[in-house]
C-alpha cells in the first residue's frame, strides 16, 4: 500500500481531500499545522475528521506564524465579515497568510521524505476560493517542480514525488457532494475564521459564507454550529 501525506487543517476542504486520498488506495498521513491561527478550534475539527476517516496517523506540528503577521489569522486584524461575493472575488484578502501553503508543504514535503511518501494531497481550490495566490494550478505545478529538485529522494534515488489537488476545479457544491459518497461527516469539520472560545462558527467571515452556499448549492442541510 502506497502512503501520502495529507494536509488536514478540520476544515471542509481538506477533509474532503482525505477521504479522497483514502478512497485511491493510501495509507494516509494526516498532518494539521499549530500556526498561532485564531480559529485554532480547527485542530480539534481536525483530530474528530482524521479519528473518524480513518487516517493511519494524525501529527500536529507546532510553528508560529504570528512571528511575521501580516494576517487577519495571526495578527490583532479584524476578520472582514458579510462580504458580498463580488468583494470576495476581486484581490486578496487580509484573512491571507503570507506563504501559508508553501510553508505547510514544505512541512509535509520532510514527512513524505521520511516516511517514504511519493504522494501529497491538498484540499486548495481555484474556483470557490476567496482569491489566495497559493491556491492556484501554476502554484501546485511549480511546487511538485520544486520538490522533485529539492529532496534525496528525487536527487539522489531518481523517484517523483506527485503533489495532488484533486479539488482544485470543482465548486464547494461538488466538492460536497464528492465528501458525502465518500462518508465525510461535514459537522466534524470547521471553516469559520472567527468562531467563538467553545467552537461555533461566526456565519459572517468570507469562508462562513462560502460554506453555507456551497451546501445551499448543493441541496443538503447545512450542519454547521453557528454562535
Amino acid at each position: 500500500m502506497k502512503t501520502a501525506v495529507v494536509l488536514l487543517s478540520g476544515g471542509l476542504d481538506s477533509a474532503t481531500c482525505l477521504a479522497i486520498a483514502k478512497e485511491a488506495g493510501f495509507r494516509t498521513l494526516a498532518i494539521s499545522f499549530r500556526y498561532g491561527q485564531r480559529h485554532a478550534v480547527e485542530l480539534a475539527a481536525a483530530q474528530r475528521v482524521a479519528k473518524a476517516l480513518g487516517a493511519d496517523r494524525h501529527q500536529i506540528a507546532d510553528i508560529d506564524l504570528r512571528v511575521f503577521g501580516g494576517s487577519a489569522l495571526t495578527a490583532d486584524i479584524a476578520v472582514p465579515k458579510d462580504r458580498a461575493e463580488d468583494e470576495m472575488e476581486s484581490g486578496v484578502p487580509i484573512t491571507y497568510v503570507p506563504a501559508r501553503n508553501t510553508i505547510f508543504l514544505s512541512f509535509a514535503l520532510a514527512l513524505a521524505e521520511v516516511e517514504g511518501a511519493l504522494d501529497i494531497f491538498i484540499g486548495v481550490n481555484a474556483v470557490d476560493y476567496s482569491g489566495y495566490p497559493d491556491c492556484r494550478p501554476d502554484f501546485v505545478a511549480a511546487f511538485e517542480a520544486m520538490a522533485n529538485l529539492a529532496t534525496k529522494a528525487a536527487a539522489v534515488d531518481g523517484k517523483k514525488l506527485t503533489l495532488h489537488a484533486p479539488l482544485m476545479h470543482m465548486t464547494k457544491a461538488e466538492i460536497i457532494a464528492t465528501g458525502l459518497k465518500l462518508g465525510v461527516d461535514y459537522g466534524l469539520t470547521i471553516s469559520c475564521y472567527d468562531p467563538t472560545p467553545d467552537g461555533a462558527s461566526c456565519g459572517h467571515c468570507d469562508s462562513c459564507q462560502l460554506r453555507h452556499k456551497g451546501f445551499t448549492d448543493a441541496g443538503i442541510p447545512d450542519p454547521t454550529r453557528y454562535a
